[in-house]
Protein backbone atom coordinates (compact mmCIF):
# COMPACT_ATOMS: atom_id res chain seq x y z
CA UNK A 1 0.00 0.00 0.00
CA UNK A 2 1.71 3.74 -1.23
CA UNK A 3 1.63 6.03 1.60
CA UNK A 4 1.48 9.91 0.84
CA UNK A 5 4.90 10.04 2.12
CA UNK A 6 6.67 8.68 -0.76
CA UNK A 7 5.32 10.96 -3.04
CA UNK A 8 4.95 14.43 -1.49
CA UNK A 9 7.02 17.54 -2.10
CA UNK A 10 9.13 18.25 0.94
CA UNK A 11 10.37 21.41 -0.69
CA UNK A 12 7.42 23.27 0.21
CA UNK A 13 6.78 27.37 -0.42
CA UNK A 14 5.38 28.82 2.70
CA UNK A 15 4.74 32.60 3.26
CA UNK A 16 3.53 34.39 6.42
CA UNK A 17 -0.39 35.72 6.25
CA UNK A 18 0.91 39.62 5.53
CA UNK A 19 2.10 38.85 2.34
CA UNK A 20 0.23 40.50 -0.53
CA UNK A 21 -1.09 38.38 -3.17
CA UNK A 22 0.61 39.54 -5.53
CA UNK A 23 3.90 38.48 -3.62
CA UNK A 24 2.94 35.41 -3.24
CA UNK A 25 1.19 34.53 -6.82
CA UNK A 26 4.77 35.98 -7.85
CA UNK A 27 6.56 33.41 -5.65
CA UNK A 28 4.27 30.68 -7.39
CA UNK A 29 4.99 31.11 -10.43
CA UNK A 30 8.91 31.59 -9.79
CA UNK A 31 8.55 28.00 -8.50
CA UNK A 32 5.91 26.84 -10.99
CA UNK A 33 3.70 25.74 -8.08
CA UNK A 34 -0.15 25.68 -7.74
CA UNK A 35 -0.33 26.44 -3.86
CA UNK A 36 1.31 28.00 -1.41
CA UNK A 37 0.98 27.05 2.21
CA UNK A 38 0.40 29.98 4.89
CA UNK A 39 2.04 29.54 8.34
CA UNK A 40 2.63 31.87 11.12
CA UNK A 41 5.97 30.08 12.73
CA UNK A 42 5.32 26.90 12.32
CA UNK A 43 1.43 26.60 12.85
CA UNK A 44 -0.49 25.87 8.88
CA UNK A 45 -3.19 29.01 8.96
CA UNK A 46 -4.16 28.47 5.33
CA UNK A 47 -3.24 27.26 2.09
CA UNK A 48 -3.32 30.16 -1.12
CA UNK A 49 -3.87 28.16 -4.40
CA UNK A 50 -4.29 29.13 -8.35
CA UNK A 51 -7.91 29.13 -7.86
CA UNK A 52 -7.39 32.20 -5.73
CA UNK A 53 -5.20 33.91 -7.98
CA UNK A 54 -8.55 33.99 -10.01
CA UNK A 55 -10.84 35.59 -7.46
CA UNK A 56 -8.22 38.55 -7.37
CA UNK A 57 -7.82 38.52 -11.45
CA UNK A 58 -11.44 38.56 -11.18
CA UNK A 59 -11.74 41.66 -8.81
CA UNK A 60 -9.26 43.67 -10.37
CA UNK A 61 -5.44 42.93 -10.05
CA UNK A 62 -4.76 46.44 -8.26
CA UNK A 63 -6.15 44.95 -5.44
CA UNK A 64 -3.50 42.09 -4.81
CA UNK A 65 -0.74 44.67 -4.99
CA UNK A 66 -1.77 45.45 -1.13
CA UNK A 67 -4.12 42.45 -0.26
CA UNK A 68 -3.10 40.36 2.55
CA UNK A 69 -2.63 37.00 1.39
CA UNK A 70 -4.49 35.97 4.30
CA UNK A 71 -7.92 37.44 3.29
CA UNK A 72 -8.15 34.90 0.11
CA UNK A 73 -6.40 31.49 1.59
CA UNK A 74 -8.78 28.69 2.93
CA UNK A 75 -8.40 28.77 6.36
CA UNK A 76 -6.95 25.53 8.63
CA UNK A 77 -7.14 23.43 5.39
CA UNK A 78 -7.67 19.62 5.32
CA UNK A 79 -4.20 17.73 6.05
CA UNK A 80 -3.01 14.29 5.83
CA UNK A 81 -0.50 12.84 7.87
CA UNK A 82 2.80 10.82 6.60
CA UNK A 83 1.40 7.71 6.73
CA UNK A 84 -1.86 8.52 5.31
CA UNK A 85 -2.34 6.10 2.04
CA UNK A 86 -2.50 7.38 -1.64
CA UNK A 87 -5.70 6.15 -1.55
CA UNK A 88 -7.37 8.44 1.59
CA UNK A 89 -5.69 11.30 0.46
CA UNK A 90 -6.51 11.36 -3.32
CA UNK A 91 -10.16 10.36 -1.78
CA UNK A 92 -10.21 13.44 0.44
CA UNK A 93 -9.01 15.72 -2.34
CA UNK A 94 -11.92 14.69 -4.85
CA UNK A 95 -14.93 14.95 -2.02
CA UNK A 96 -13.16 17.92 -1.04
CA UNK A 97 -13.11 19.48 -4.76
CA UNK A 98 -9.29 20.59 -3.89
CA UNK A 99 -6.08 19.64 -5.33
CA UNK A 100 -3.51 20.10 -3.08
CA UNK A 101 -3.32 18.58 0.81
CA UNK A 102 -0.73 19.82 3.16
CA UNK A 103 1.77 16.49 4.74
CA UNK A 104 1.67 17.02 8.88
CA UNK A 105 3.75 14.86 10.98
CA UNK A 106 2.21 15.27 14.29
CA UNK A 107 0.43 18.64 13.28
CA UNK A 108 4.22 19.78 11.89
CA UNK A 109 3.69 20.69 8.39
CA UNK A 110 6.06 18.47 6.38
CA UNK A 111 5.19 18.57 2.76
CA UNK A 112 2.32 18.86 0.32
CA UNK A 113 0.93 16.57 -1.92
CA UNK A 114 -1.31 17.36 -5.21
CA UNK A 115 -3.64 15.29 -7.10
CA UNK A 116 -1.19 15.97 -9.81
CA UNK A 117 1.86 14.08 -7.60
CA UNK A 118 -1.03 11.11 -6.63
CA UNK A 119 -1.96 10.75 -10.96
CA UNK A 120 2.04 10.57 -11.44
CA UNK A 121 2.06 8.02 -9.11
CA UNK A 122 -0.70 6.10 -10.30
CA UNK A 123 -0.11 6.17 -13.76
CA UNK A 124 3.50 4.66 -12.80
CA UNK A 125 1.90 2.11 -11.25
CA UNK A 126 -0.62 0.85 -13.98
CA UNK A 127 2.65 0.56 -16.25
CA UNK A 128 4.33 -1.17 -14.11
CA UNK A 129 1.21 -3.83 -13.74
CA UNK A 130 0.75 -3.77 -17.02
CA UNK A 131 4.34 -4.78 -18.02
Amino acid sequence: MAIVADHMSSNVLTVAPETTVADAARRMADRGVGAVLILEGTRLLGIFTERDVLKIVAAGLEAGQTMPVSSLMTRYPETVELTSTTEEAAALMVHGGFRHLPVVDEGAVVGIVSLRDLMRFELASGAAGAA
